[in-house]
């Protein structure tokens, strides 16, 4: 393997445990990038030469190199997917009974570049690297072997695989994968689209804080429940199971919205479905009147870059001061974010700012994060990305 080097001092981060390297890290005199092929395995090393790890590099990515181990002599292949996936695979079946449940989670699981999510017989799985598209083959093989499951998707149609300069597409790469499947979470189950759905099918992060919401639709049978940015309703249709009268369910997909609505009237629960910009639905709602006994809030990133950061606070302000005029008084607010660039404080932050301005009292009585499913990287600030928030409104 040939060698990247660091410039002085920019080893401090690897040390810790980070597995990026950006580009301007490198000393490109002693490691010209264009000398490597994207996706090459690379030793890397300090200004004085001691050798911290191995990695993969990628010329004409910002995050020039990605950080696979701490030993010299182990490199991302077979052997190396085979041990982190199996330990990923022990450490998700401790935690959940059922084969429903994102089985990599990237820089969490120590396999940067890829996402595997497991629903049931089927994995999704979502290469964003040059270096992880090198091993497709591999990791198909070492997936069959360890799970054996019916079909592997790959969802490579991501924004993301472009600043790695790869081709986007979706195929399989084992079986035939359908178009829809179910997946069991919190004593119940959800049909999903798989083909056609977003990101890898399902949102497993948000398992922990669905089920925060439970009790408190189950102490008030009959509630009106508000499903916003609701793609297939994993909060809506769980509060359908606990008892909610009506679920109102708001999405800008169509297709998202017919298996919301089926998810929740499989309890005979009456439903709404609102199509369209959310924004602009949640304003209209305002206009009408209209308000819900809980209102659930979990928009898309707003600020996926830190460029965006200003835009996407005020988009954030703006739907949670929407929301939370949507809450009846004595009702819920429960209000997302899944942008690592947004601090949970700056959210909670923006709510209490809004019902101050309001005159009214909120009280937060719950505060998550992603699931255990989606491990955090303590070294890696970028992979704690989830916040929710669950505020009460007394009247």
């Amino acid at each position: 393997m040939e060698t990247v080097f660091l410039k002085k001092g920019e080893d401090r981060r690897l040390r810790v445990g980070h597995l990026w390297v950006f580009s301007n890290e490198i000393d490109t005199k002693r490691s010209p990038l264009s000398s490597f092929t994207p996706g090459e395995s690379v030793l890397v090393a300090d200004c004085g030469g001691r050798i911290l790890g191995t990695g993969y590099v990628n010329p004409a990515s910002l995050s020039a190199v990605r950080m696979v181990s701490r030993k010299q002599d182990e490199t991302l292949g077979a052997d190396l997917l085979r041990r982190r996936l199996s330990e990923a695979l022990e450490l998700r079946q401790r935690q959940f009974r059922a084969p429903f449940y994102r089985l990599c989670h990237g820089e969490g699981d120590f396999l940067p570049g890829l996402v595997a999510d497991r629903h049931g017989d089927h994995v999704v799985c979502q290469i964003t690297t040059a270096g992880m598209e090198a091993h497709t083959e591999e990791l198909v093989s070492v997936l069959n072997d360890l799970l054996h499951p019916s079909s592997i998707l790959l969802d490579n149609d991501t924004a993301s695989r472009s600043l790695e300069g790869l081709e986007r597409f979706q195929r399989d790469a084992l079986g035939e994968t359908p178009e829809e499947t179910t997946v069991e979470e919190n004593g119940m189950t959800y049909a999903i689209p798989l083909r056609g759905g977003q990101k890898t099918g399902w949102f497993y992060d948000q398992r922990v804080n669905r089920a925060a919401l439970s009790p408190f639709v189950q102490s008030q049978p009959g509630c009106h429940v508000l499903d916003a940015f609701c793609y297939a309703g994993g909060f809506g249709a769980l509060a359908a199971k606990n008892g909610a009268g009506k679920v109102s369910f708001m999405d800008a997909s169509a297709h998202a919205l017919s298996y919301a609505r089926r998810n929740a009237e499989q309890f005979g629960t009456e439903t709404e479905t609102l199509q369209g910009d959310a924004l602009t639905l949640l304003a209209e709602l305002r206009r009408e009147g209209r308000t819900f006994d809980i209102v659930c809030l979990d928009p898309p990133a707003f600020i996926k870059r830190k460029k965006d950061a200003r835009q996407g606070l005020e988009a954030y302000q703006r739907v949670n001061e929407l929301g939370l005029d949507l809450v009846s008084p004595g009702g819920f607010l429960m209000t997302c974010s899944c942008s690592h660039h947004l601090e949970a404080e700056a959210l909670r932050n923006l709510v209490t700012r809004a019902a101050g301005k309001r005159r009214r009292h909120a009280r937060l009585l719950f505060q998550g994060f992603q699931g255990p499913d989606h491990p955090i990287h303590p070294a890696m600030p970028e992979t704690a990305y989830l916040k929710t928030f669950l505020f009460h409104l007394p009247k």
